[in-house]
């Protein structure tokens, strides 16, 4: 059949006796369990382990008080939120949990857990080395962790590098000890892999690209010279966490990888372990489609990440680029669910990371807090409070902001005594050049508003460069009237979040960035600006300081609803609980999948076999896998197909067999077949089935003689139109068929072309038309089927039944009516290990099943029996359709269960009993029968 699943057909409908799915995803008979009662929806699972959770949380709060305590440190996070705890915290194991019953319920709270292996670049603590064999460690700060600390439903370790390089034995078993005690699992890594593979490939060509700052443009040849060493040293980096996670891992553990360092890993623990549940998650942006192309490895790390079985960002338009590079970049098919490729679905959600919400609100109460508060307000009476806290950084919009508070003071003179802004700028790499270059302009902006507007009294910017400790912060944030939140493209910046949190008592305003992910959840109540214009955050400062009571008041609450029950640590709940639904999913998915083709039986009953049929598709069976984006030649070599060369021998062994008889059959056009199959002894079936000869003859035609193809012409014209208006699309015209392939244009256009088509089609030119438009490409149906069957019964002279019958093909979903047509009687003597599991429903005998059809098909409407259109695939087909008479060729079928092997290609969804992986067990198969004749 066709190799292409991006065309559109137009037919002749022959009207046939497929076995079509109405329902659902395509399944394989022999892999349904028909007594089994519906299994429950991804929602009813996550609402029953949302409920069981807020269960085990009770028990846990009924049982301990967990130590409440502080650090005196402050340092935004990367790309999340700030948080402060001490090292007794640190993933902390409780008692409450819960198992699994026979049926699947959650009963057992007491239960041992679920191990949770985190994997980050930077464990959560760094190491500072005393002596040859001992380590001092202090907790560091970060998002991540405090949202796990919240999860007690597992057992949880953390795995990364500690951020030193620890070349000894002795040194490392020492660290690795200390680390044990945190619950820490340590990644060695040397100084050179380090300076390559964090410093070089993370910090300066992903880090930048995913914030929409493009690669290094100093030194393009130089750039482009490091970069293959810079990423060799990211999949080694990668490949020791894969060790590391492999020497740890037990079986049912989770693994759940983090951020853009980790892009390799996913792919690395698969390849080791299938099984494996693996999630992915995000703290960056992620950039367009068109951004991600440029980064020379992009298919590379698409495909490691798509190995996960759960991929999570922090806002949907993140998942949604992602969706779209995947698809426009790989060639890859987007559902709503995630990315699918050849039946293996990776799961693409959003999930919007919190902070720990309580731990801030009960802060305001602390008397070192309130002390800070007290002194706050008597610095700043009778003035509004305007407040920043961000890193240095390119992407936070320091200076904009400052340049719009000027802006502000600029239009609004009487407010200059009256409004202060208070800018905490944390330093960050301030060994690098862009960012020392970035201090110095924003203190020089700084001292000029300052010398513009200030006085000797009083000056209208604080600008901090340093971090402030927790009390300081947590007060800070309490006395503010408007936080201000310029970033230029932030993952999230839950600064936010916690101005929010201590904002109970002032209600005060929040403007906030639209590029930052905090936008997707707290844009409603907060005042959403375009940080790259000046005016306009300058127009929204003035709005934020004059807002009446009640709309602030309005605002606040609804961000404040959000804030507190959005936390982190039901941030990293949901994400572990939709991680082990999926996996349930995925193992609902396997059972549909045909297991492999069993190759040793295969051949063993086909050599005790007396009169045997092979059905081989062409394109994608008997050729060369073409790999549409790696080869600059593959849109012309597909309309070129060629038969492998290493199976020339085993087909031509097998042609010549008197035992068996050879039928290809292809939606390719005669002189294809003709040009790869005329020096052997076989039938060829070309056009969808629509011609068929023996290659001693000549060609006959399986359609009515007097069908119309008066339609020919307009349609042509329709399709002509379309090739014009959609780049590298193109059609052909053959004898019966007009096919228009899409597959090389811009996925997304090719498909809305596509449906416009269809339209144009419906309501003109076929509208009244027998013709059958199938999208994707259908070739032979039952009644062709039966049909070629009776031609070669009486060409050969058969006169006994046919006893053996394998067909493989890379057949698309309305393609596979063939594997159903030949589905034998199940009698019940046929012995139980090697019986398909077919449902009692299905186990008719072939002829009933046929009778049962045809009536269905004798039923239908004018318009059902003239018209038909399939979703599968990107290739448009029309033919000319009308009934035909059957012959005998079901008659001469005398299959057992067991001698009848339908084999799909590359494809794990079918409705075949078996599958093969690629045309290469397709030539390790032949070449098997080829030498058991």
């Amino acid at each position: 059949m066709s190799i292409s699943s991006q065309e559109i057909c137009i037919l002749p409908n022959k009207n046939n006796l497929a076995l079509l799915q109405t329902n659902g995803m395509p399944g394989n008979l022999y892999n349904i369990c028909s007594n089994l009662p519906a299994a429950p929806t991804r929602l009813e699972r996550l609402l029953r382990d949302r409920e069981l959770r807020k269960y085990s949380k009770c028990l846990n709060d009924c049982e301990a008080e967990l130590p409440s305590s502080t650090q005196d440190c402050f340092s935004p996070d990367l790309e999340t939120s700030t948080c402060w705890f001490n090292d007794e915290e640190l993933l902390e194991p409780v008692s409450a949990s819960r198992s699994l019953n026979d049926d699947g319920e959650r009963l057992d709270f007491r239960a041992s857990k679920q191990r949770l292996l985190v994997v980050a670049n930077r464990l959560p603590v760094s190491a500072v080395r005393h002596g040859e064999d001992s380590w001092q460690l202090e907790m560091s700060v970060g998002g991540l962790v405090t949202a796990l600390l919240g999860v007690k439903e597992f057992d949880t370790r953390w795995i990364g590098w500690a951020g030193v390089n620890v070349p000894d034995e002795i040194g490392q078993k020492a660290l690795a000890k200390a680390l044990d005690e945190k619950r820490c699992i340590p990644v060695f890594l040397d100084e050179e892999v380090v300076h390559q593979y964090y410093n070089g490939y993370c910090n300066n060509i992903l880090w930048p690209l995913f914030h929409y700052i493009g690669l290094p443009q100093e030194d393009r040849l130089a750039t482009t010279r490091s970069f293959q060493s810079q990423f060799d040293a990211y999949k080694k980096a990668n490949q020791l966490f894969a060790d590391v996670v492999n020497e740890h891992y037990e079986e049912g553990d989770v693994v759940w990888c983090h951020d853009y360092h980790l892009m390799f890993l996913p792919k690395c623990l698969k390849e080791r372990n299938s099984k494996m549940k693996v999630g992915w998650f995000l703290h960056t942006p992620f950039p367009s489609s068109e951004i991600h192309r440029m980064l020379p490895s992009r298919l590379e790390l698409l495909r490691s990440v798509l190995a996960a079985d759960l991929v999570g960002f922090h806002t949907y338009d993140y998942a949604r680029h992602f969706v779209s590079a995947c698809t426009r970049i790989l060639g890859l098919e987007g559902t709503p669910e995630g990315v699918e490729d050849q039946g293996k679905l990776t799961r693409i959600a959003a999930f919007p990371v919190g902070i720990d919400s309580e731990r801030f609100i009960k802060a305001l109460e602390l008397p070192e807090v309130q002390d800070h508060m007290k002194v706050l307000k008597q610095r700043f009476a009778g003035r509004k409070v305007m407040l920043g806290v961000d890193r240095l950084d390119m992407i936070k919009g320091i200076p904009q902001k400052i340049l719009a508070f000027e802006k502000f003071l600029e239009e609004n003179p009487n407010w200059r005594n009256k409004v202060v802004l208070l800018q905490i700028a944390v330093p960050t790499r301030t060994d690098v050049p862009e960012y020392q270059k970035l201090t110095s302009q924003v203190h020089e902006i700084v001292g000029r508003i300052n010398g513009r507007f200030g006085s000797l009294t009083a000056v209208p910017i604080h600008h901090l460069d340093r971090s402030l400790d927790f009390h300081e912060l947590c007060a800070l944030y309490a006395v503010t009237d408007v936080a201000l939140v310029t970033s230029l493209r932030d993952g999230m910046n839950l600064v936010s979040y916690e101005y929010v949190a201590c904002q109970e008592s002032k209600k005060g305003v929040l403007i906030l960035s639209e590029f930052a992910g905090a936008a997707q959840s707290l844009g409603a109540g907060a005042i959403l600006v375009n940080p790259w214009n000046v005016t306009e955050v300058a127009s929204s400062i003035g709005y934020a300081l004059n807002m009446p009571a009640d709309e602030r008041e309005k605002r606040h609450h609804h961000n404040f609803k959000h804030v507190i029950s959005h936390t982190a640590q039901e941030w990293a709940a949901t994400f572990v609980s939709e991680l082990n639904v999926t996996i349930v999913e995925a193992q609902l998915r396997t059972r549909q999948i045909p297991p492999p083709l069993p190759i040793e039986v295969a051949v063993d009953r086909y050599s005790c076999s007396n009169n045997r049929l092979l059905i081989l598709g062409f394109n994608a069976t008997l050729t060369e896998p073409v790999d549409t984006l790696g080869r600059k030649d593959s849109q012309i070599n597909e309309w070129e197909p060629k038969l492998r060369p290493d199976l020339q021998e085993p087909l031509r062994k097998l042609c010549d067999d008197p035992k068996t008889t050879v039928l290809i059959l292809s939606g390719s056009a005669r002189n294809v077949l003709d040009d790869n199959f005329s020096d052997y002894n076989l039938w060829l079936a070309a056009e969808n089935g629509m011609f068929l000869r023996v290659t001693t003859g000549d060609w006959m035609t399986t359609m009515p003689e007097n069908l119309s193809m008066e339609w020919v012409d307009s349609v042509k014209n329709v399709f002509e139109y379309f090739t014009d208006r959609t780049p590298r699309s193109q059609f052909e015209v053959r004898e019966t068929s007009l096919i228009w392939n899409y597959k090389y244009s811009d996925v997304e256009f090719g498909r809305l072309q596509a449906r416009d088509l269809l339209q144009h089609l419906w309501t003109g030119p076929i509208s009244n038309a027998s013709l059958d438009v199938v999208q994707g490409r259908r070739s032979v149906e039952g009644a062709a089927i039966d049909r070629i069957l009776g031609e070669i019964v009486h060409n050969k002279g058969m006169k006994e039944p046919i006893d053996y019958v394998l067909c493989i093909g890379h057949f698309l979903t309305k393609d596979e009516d063939i594997y159903t047509f030949f589905e034998p009687e199940l009698p019940s003597e046929v012995p139980a290990s090697v019986r398909p599991q077919v449902p009692t429903q299905v186990r008719t005998s072939t002829a009933g099943s046929r009778a049962a059809f045809l009536l269905k098909q004798n039923s239908m409407s004018a318009v059902e029996q003239n018209k038909s259109y399939s979703i599968d695939g990107d290739t448009l087909h029309l033919m000319v359709t009308d009934r035909i008479s059957f012959q005998e060729g079901s008659s001469v079928l005398d299959l057992q269960a067991n001698d009848y092997f339908s084999c799909s290609v590359a494809r794990k969804r079918s409705n075949s009993r078996y599958r093969l992986q690629s045309s290469d067990e397709v030539v390790t198969l032949l070449r098997e029968l080829a030498d058991h004749r």
